[in-house]
């Protein structure tokens, strides 16, 4: 059991409960302390109940918190990409495997998203454009 972490992090939504491990009690048992909880988005680490933390534990929160960022972050973009993956899948369905129903079915829908979606794109490239010059 020397391999464990000192700390888990239990992600949840915007965050994590923080937990301290511990195998060194007289059951040999696995406990995990709840310490802190933290908010990823703003940063915030709260401990937990009357607890203070440790510069030690505060340290290990903020490298997990900069490393779920950067996770969370790479996860975003390979989400678009498999978006954009799944748009060239649409596009060869709807150009040999469609029915008139189905396309008359999705067809306004996917047009007003790929507009709004163009829109938007077009206005942040502009806006890079502008900004470089």
């Amino acid at each position: 059991m020397g391999d464990l972490p000192e700390y888990y992090f239990r992600v949840k939504d915007n965050g994590a409960a923080v937990f301290r491990v511990d195998t060194e009690n007289r059951q040999r048992r696995i406990e995990l302390d709840q310490i802190a909880v933290v908010n990823v988005k703003n940063g915030e680490i709260k401990p937990q109940g009357e607890r203070a933390l440790t510069p030690e534990d505060r340290a290990e929160i903020e490298a997990w918190i900069t490393h779920r960022r950067e996770v969370l972050g790479a996860r975003e973009v390979d989400d678009i990409l498999r978006a954009v993956d799944h748009l060239n899948l649409v596009t060869q369905w709807a150009q040999s495997k469609a029915t008139d129903a189905q396309l008359e079915e999705i067809t306004d829908t996917l047009l007003l998203t790929m507009h709004d979606l163009r829109t938007i794109l077009v206005r942040k490239k502009a806006d890079r454009l502008v900004g470089d010059t």
